[in-house]
């Protein structure tokens, strides 16, 4: 697929209001797009929308009506959205005894939030025959969070959903992405626990560097957006040899128990 050309280009970024989707939002305006700015947070969205030059829609990225008020003013302020970037995410942590409420929470919004928003551009996409979903997946999405059962899963079914978008939909000029970093000083890493923060390794990346890894995928129109270049060997270490990659994840789990005093 040839680049998308951002000047002019109508955005929509989810989950705008803070870390990577503000960082997003504030890159694309400055390459010249027309940005519409979502977040749950009214005026966290209000802010950054006023330093883009944009408009902000406030609401639920996950919720059918949300999603659907957030497509329809944002077609009536863009024309067409071109670029619809779904970052909106959460990670409750907890394993297998995280209450059912919860794990249907974090299903909705790191994967149904997707799929409904799919749902309402896909149309308009294949009759202009372009149109690009960006998804923030978390390289949790290609390996594994031990902290939050809930966040691995879910994140691994975002990565499911569009691999299949872009399988279905390559050929009739539907671009697919996905961001895959690992740790990103944001409100969300802000919260991991102070052991398990001591023990991974790897840089912590500010969000404007994750923007920086964006503009770059954008470019070449990769579909697995790196910003831990790293990534890729533990997902390929991860594909062929599982079980050691599995008892690497083991030994690690137990280092963070240690550094924690649970273990």
């Amino acid at each position: 697929m040839p680049a998308i050309e951002l000047s002019g280009a109508g955005v929509v970024v989810t989950g705008a209001g803070s870390g990577i989707g503000a960082a997003l939002a504030r890159r694309f305006a400055a390459a010249g797009a027309k940005v519409v700015v979502n977040d749950l947070d009214a005026q966290a969205a209000a802010r950054v929308a006023t330093e883009v030059g944009g408009i902000s829609v406030a609401g639920d990225a996950s919720a059918e009506e949300s999603v659907a008020a957030l497509v329809a003013t944002a077609r009536a302020h863009l024309g067409e959205i071109d670029l619809y970037c779904a970052n909106a995410g959460i990670e409750p942590g907890g394993g297998v005894h995280t209450p059912d409420e919860t794990w249907d929470r974090v299903w909705q919004v790191n994967v149904m939030g997707h799929v409904r928003a799919v749902r309402h551009l896909l149309g308009p996409w294949l009759a202009r025959g372009r149109g690009h979903l960006l998804a923030t997946v978390s390289a949790a999405g290609l390996l594994t969070h031990l902290g939050s059962a809930s966040y691995s899963v879910t994140k691994h079914g975002a990565l499911a959903f569009a691999e299949w978008l872009a399988a279905s939909y390559g050929d009739e000029g539907v671009t697919v992405q996905v961001i895959c970093p690992l740790g990103v000083r944001t409100e969300m890493y802000e919260r991991t626990d102070p052991a398990a923060k001591a023990v991974l390794a790897g840089e912590v990346l500010e969000p404007e560097q994750v923007a920086d890894a964006v503009m770059a995928g954008l470019a070449d129109g990769r579909f697995l957006i790196l910003p831990h270049p790293e990534v890729r060997d533990h997902y390929a270490f991860r594909a062929t040899q599982t079980e050691r990659w599995l008892r690497a994840m083991g030994r690690l789990r137990r280092r963070i128990d240690e550094a924690a005093g649970t273990g």
